[in-house]
């Protein structure tokens, strides 16, 4: 006779090709209509699932963890950012918790360069001007932006991200410079000519162009403050593609209301999804939909990692992408 399959419960739709191979694997609950779990169903799914493979739109919280039933055994996150979960909470009652890193790093690194473009060069703006009918023909002084090759960029968090948008950033004549827990190898800082800061105050106040890249934990809660904010020229730029608690949005839209820094290009927002109305009416500002995994070749590759965490786990084995509290 078989083994008994796992129940998985799963919070949100993923690509069709995922949740068929679950429901092959496992005893699957899909979500079908892809609405967020209100939390009500959410204490209803952990109160009788072994699995809970959620996303980022669910909070899953020490409260919630505490009324969870006894079957739940793993929490498979589809997503590297785990900072709706309480890590803490889930492994003190001896609950798994996993992610899907490393398959989102090429997809953010292409759409932290295209931010820094599209800021830099007004595309958005242009694109708004053509569609309004405001283009009436080339013009000396009209839509000017700024260059991006020669400028310094200054990447907070110098992970794989970070990196991949270094290489990329070198390749359009950027000078690399970055702040990191701790160096990066000699290896990798000698391929990026990569100048590296201890201090984070000191580099935001040298750089063109500032991009983050670091987790969203207790540790880098605006980690860009106002203070830190003030700090930049008034030209500088600002890029964030990693989570919108690492910025004091409301000190970063006041500053740059006032001019005192250029311009921003923003992926994800602090009250996410509720965007401060002003950064939504400033021409100097790039706003996207938190898409930047939004590629149909990583939504598949982080399914098929959760896969690959739950079956582990099914068969009596550590899950490859276990994330630890101390990780954090």
């Amino acid at each position: 006779m078989p083994a008994r399959k796992p129940k998985v419960i799963v919070t949100r739709k993923l690509p069709d090709s995922v949740e068929t191979r679950m429901r092959e694997l496992f005893d699957t609950e899909l979500n079908v209509s892809d609405e967020p779990m209100a939390r009500k169903v959410l204490l209803e799914a952990v109160g009788r699932c072994d699995v809970l493979a959620c996303t980022i739109t669910d909070k899953i919280d020490a409260s919630l963890i505490e009324k969870a039933g006894e079957r739940l055994k793993l929490i498979a996150n589809f997503g590297a950012g785990v900072d709706h979960i309480d890590v803490a909470a889930a492994n003190a009652r001896g609950i798994l918790v996993t992610n899907t890193p490393g398959v989102l790093t090429e997809d953010t690194a292409d759409l932290t360069l295209a931010l820094m473009m599209a800021t830099l060069r007004r595309m958005v703006e242009g694109a708004a001007a053509v569609q309004a009918g405001e283009f009436t023909g080339w013009a000396p002084t009209w839509m000017l932006g700024r260059r991006i090759t020669g400028k310094r960029l200054g990447i907070v968090g110098m992970g794989r991200i970070g990196a991949a948008v270094a290489r990329r950033a070198k390749a359009f004549g950027l000078q690399i410079h970055y702040h990191n827990r701790k160096p990066v190898s000699p290896r990798v800082s000698d391929e990026l000519e990569a100048t590296y800061w201890d201090s984070l105050d000191q580099m935001l106040a040298r750089v063109d162009i500032v991009s983050i890249h670091t987790p969203a934990t207790p540790a880098t809660f605006h980690l860009l403050s106002a203070r830190r904010l003030k700090l930049l020229q008034p030209h500088a730029i600002v890029i964030n593609t990693a989570r919108g608690s690492v910025i004091d949005e409301q000190a970063l839209t006041e500053l740059l209301a006032e001019g005192k820094i250029s311009g921003a290009g923003l992926d994800v927002f602090e009250h996410e999804p509720r965007i401060n109305p002003k950064l939504l009416k400033m021409p100097n500002v790039v706003l996207l939909p938190h898409m930047a995994s939004a590629t149909v070749e990583a939504r598949v590759d982080m399914g098929e990692k959760v896969i690959i965490n739950i079956k582990t786990w099914m068969d009596g084995h550590r899950p490859p992408d276990r994330v630890l509290p101390q990780m954090l």
